[in-house]
């Protein structure tokens, strides 16, 4: 069967995304259309680009995430310049060399920009902090930039999407009046984009799924804050389930997937082949449970 589906951020937590891969393939069902955030871009560019379970599963198995942590060369004698880097390019890594692994990984399926794939099949969501609004690429580029949206990369839209504050350097775009926009992680203002189908919602032609890294909405607990650190995770948290958690509560209950990892942070690059098991095989279970029950 033929469904759209839409994925959350969440970072490394994604390798639960590869087992819920597997037993949808096993049960039959395959992508027409995908969007996602941050991790959630990743998988979905993938799928469009038209890898299927076994290749997802051997791409992410076999990859080292540690080489992701691309700093400045003076770090390796001089830690603090990290800090500094922090401070003023505003993320600890550069993430060039994540992008040039998307790039690479979709350039074996021969695609490059939005042109290479059926119209309407990716949707990629990011944050433009310049004009403080959620974008959707390649949908909004034309409007926003100014930009030739079928011309665009996909790999510089993943890239855009998965850039984690603080962590990678935001990415920066200029639009046609020459002026420099600062795009980070789209999963700050909706991690389950489920809105993004929203216009085909009364004439949907297939079941729409989400899948999100984490548990049920009313499960999750923001904790007691005491001090400063806390109260910025608090905030973001906030942002990232309030706008989306309201949408999915009044038209999308009973299609969201939901795979609670707690065990592994968002941002744990040096997880061992047997962390990654363990998400793969949570991904299948939780899958298999949650299509028991699901209507489609």
């Amino acid at each position: 069967m033929k469904i759209d589906g839409v994925f959350s951020g969440g970072g490394v937590k994604a390798f639960a995304f590869i087992g819920a891969m597997e037993q949808l393939e096993e049960k039959g069902y395959s992508f027409e259309r995908v969007a996602g955030s941050s991790a959630g871009a990743i998988l979905a560019s993938l799928l469009a680009a038209g890898y299927k379970n076994e290749e997802l599963k051997e791409i992410f198995m076999d990859l080292d995430v540690k080489q992701f942590m691309d700093g400045a060369r003076l770090e390796r004698y001089l830690p603090f310049i990290k800090w500094i880097s922090l401070y003023f390019a505003l993320g600890l890594y550069k993430g060039d060399v994540f992008e040039h692994w998307i790039h690479d990984t979709l350039a074996k399926k021969n695609i490059y920009t939005f042109a290479d794939l059926p119209p309407g099949t990716l949707k990629v969501i990011v944050a433009d902090l310049t004009v403080g609004k959620m974008v959707v690429i390649p949908d909004d580029v034309k409007r926003i930039y100014g930009v030739d949206p079928s011309n665009f990369p996909v790999a510089k839209a993943v890239r855009m999407s998965a850039s984690l504050p603080y962590f990678f350097r935001p990415k920066k775009i200029w639009d046609q009046k020459h002026k420099k926009h600062i795009i980070v992680d789209g999963s700050l203002l909706s991690n389950l984009p489920m809105w993004v189908f929203d216009g085909d919602r009364k004439f949907q032609k297939r079941p729409l799924l989400g899948i999100k890294l984490s548990a049920n909405y009313d499960k999750i607990m923001i904790g007691k804050i005491t001090d400063a650190l806390k109260l910025t995770k608090s905030l973001f948290t906030t942002m990232q389930i309030a706008h989306d958690q309201r949408y999915i509560v009044m038209h999308q209950q009973n299609n969201v997937l939901f795979l609670p990892v707690s065990e592994v942070g968002v941002a744990d690059f040096h997880l061992s082949q047997a962390s990654k098991q363990n998400l793969v095989d949570l991904g299948k279970t939780k899958t298999a449970a949650f299509l028991k029950n699901w209507p489609h």
